[in-house]
């Protein structure tokens, strides 16, 4: 693998500074894991100012000697330590336009990327030799323990406090610890969007995840071989109480977390917060009040389909109603609503939790996903009987779940009679309040299916502190709702395929994810691209 370290040897040959034998004796001589860059600064080969100064002529960018002057405690306070050493990196001046910030590794492309969005501003770089940056940053943030360098358990209890409390404040959904070749990755999902945060060394893997493990009650630490399944609650710094989904999976290179962060703020969700543009919500509202049938919400997986259930729960948990929801796992605990927790390896599954609900005599019934021909089976017979049923799909548009249901075994006399409404839904990123006047490109306007000559004026994202330089903050839903009426109803007996019944409804008004998603860009509420991007699979 051709890495950083590789490039800037490559250039350091170039430059004359050592030759290729020299290389080559010395990576013969130390561990694979080691640097040889750092070999050849301990050993007197050159001095890091060379190899910085190098680096910087073959990136563009300038080289700074950190030691040769103070750098203003104003300055300072726009990183976080525990970031700016964990990244290495040191803010050194404001020019009014951007921070200028010098860097170690000018060639660290994805670190370079995401430090405008952790600072909330345009940043410009400056190229700084290894040793000087260390003694820097031992000057400027002496007070602050240098987290993942120990060896005992406070460090790492650090380095995890800090993680929770680091990806609360950048509103990320999911924090990902990944075990590479030779370190350990830290990735966000923000806005939807993967970031990445940080690198480890890979000795610090097991210590993170046992923490972890410790702190989620519910798994072994000495289990290393099969997957886990945890929970975690824990206060933050800011006074935030957030509950985190875990998940480990053993890889070739150790164990893969993932967490969830579950937001409690999706219970607070009514329809008005979905992102619906007034007509839909006014029809989504209607079909949702009927008094029977199956609503099925469709998408992929982190398309919002469990937060726009949990709303439509909220909208509906009324003192005179009875709901019952089965779950796998309950992600968010409601007050005057029945969860069930689906448990297959002691035969709670969908199917027979959706049994033993219909005993209970519920007015509606939650059924967090269809995934097989007996739950479905079952959710149309309840529907059938007088109630209202909710539940997941995963298909990539509302008429193929169609055939979905029927390729279960459900028949389709009887998906046409139960089934009232199916609403496909994504998540587009929303323009940040700091979005200035634009248009939509040509480009743009021919994906889109927009005349290309007319000019078509919407706002553009520009960036702010508040979006941390990405111009877009937060996300809303696009969606496309197929309501079976009773032309739906005799296309849905006639045995089309999934193509011809999405033409004939579309004939029959049903507007598509993309074009919701041309509604909201010109609403202003989000950006073409945002809307070419996720709705790649709809281009008709």
């Amino acid at each position: 693998m051709y890495t950083n370290e590789d490039f800037l040897l490559d250039l350091l040959v170039d430059a004359g500074g050592v030759d290729r034998a020299t290389i080559d004796s010395i990576r013969q001589s130390i561990s694979p894991v080691d640097s040889v860059v750092e070999y050849l600064m301990k050993n007197g080969y050159l001095t890091g100012d060379y190899i910085a100064q190098v680096a910087a002529a073959n990136s563009g960018l300038e080289f700074v000697d950190l030691g040769a002057f103070e750098v203003s405690p104003g300055i300072l306070t726009a990183a976080k330590p525990e970031l700016a050493r964990r990244l290495n990196f040191l803010p050194i001046g404001d020019d009014g336009f951007s921070l200028q910030v010098a860097v170690v590794d000018p060639f660290d492309m994805e670190m370079m990327d995401s430090l405008p969005q952790f600072l909330g501003r345009d940043v410009s770089f400056f190229v700084a030799a290894p040793e000087a940056m260390l003694k820097a940053l031992d000057k400027y943030y002496p007070k602050k323990i240098e987290v993942g360098k120990g060896t005992g358990d406070a460090p790492i209890i650090e380095l995890v406090e800090n993680m929770f409390n680091e990806a609360h404040e950048m509103r990320a959904s999911d924090i990902h610890i990944e075990p590479m070749e030779d370190r350990v990755r830290l990735r966000y999902r923000i806005d939807g969007r993967l970031v990445e945060i940080a690198n480890h060394p890979k000795k610090l893997l097991g210590p993170i995840v046992a923490r972890l493990k410790v702190m989620s009650t519910t798994m072994s630490i000495a289990e290393k071989r099969l997957p886990q399944d945890g929970r975690i609650e824990l206060d933050l710094r800011d006074g935030s109480h957030i509950d985190l989904r875990v998940s480990t999976v053993p890889s070739n290179h150790g164990e893969s977390v993932v967490m969830r962060i579950l937001d409690k703020s999706a219970l607070a969700l009514g329809l008005p917060q979905l992102g619906f543009l007034s007509d839909d919500e006014a029809t989504f509202d209607r079909l949702v009040t009927l008094p029977d049938g199956v609503i099925l919400v469709t998408g992929p997986t982190g398309s919002g389909k469990t937060t726009t259930l949990y709303a439509v729960l909220n909208h509906l948990n009324r003192p005179d109603k009875k709901i019952i929801t089965a779950e796998d796992p309950v992600e968010y605990e409601m007050a005057g609503i029945n969860q069930v927790m689906i448990r297959t390896e002691i035969g709670m599954t969908f199917a027979a939790a959706l049994r033993a609900m219909l005993r209970q005599a519920p007015n509606i019934i939650m059924v967090g996903e269809i995934r097989d021909s007996e739950t479905a089976g079952i959710a149309i017979q309840a529907a059938m009987t007088g109630h209202l049923v909710l539940s997941t799909l995963h298909t990539n548009d509302a008429p193929s779940s169609v055939a979905r249901l029927a390729d279960m075994g459900v028949d389709r006399f009887l998906i046409a009679s139960a089934v009232r409404a199916i609403m496909a839904q994504r998540l587009c990123r929303s323009l940040c309040s700091c979005k200035i006047d634009g248009h939509v490109t040509e480009k743009q306007a021919r994906v889109l299916g927009i005349d290309p000559a007319r000019t078509v004026k919407v706002p553009n994202p520009r960036g702010c502190d508040r979006c941390r330089g990405k111009g877009m903050k937060g996300r809303l839903g696009i969606f496309e709702i197929f309501q079976v009426t009773d032309d739906v109803r005799g296309l849905i007996n006639s045995n089309l395929t999934s193509a011809q019944l999405r033409k004939r409804a579309r004939e029959l008004g049903m507007r598509t994810l993309r074009e919701d998603g041309i509604r909201k860009v010109l609403a202003g509420l989000t950006s073409a691209e945002e809307v070419i991007r996720v709705t790649t699979g709809d281009a008709s």
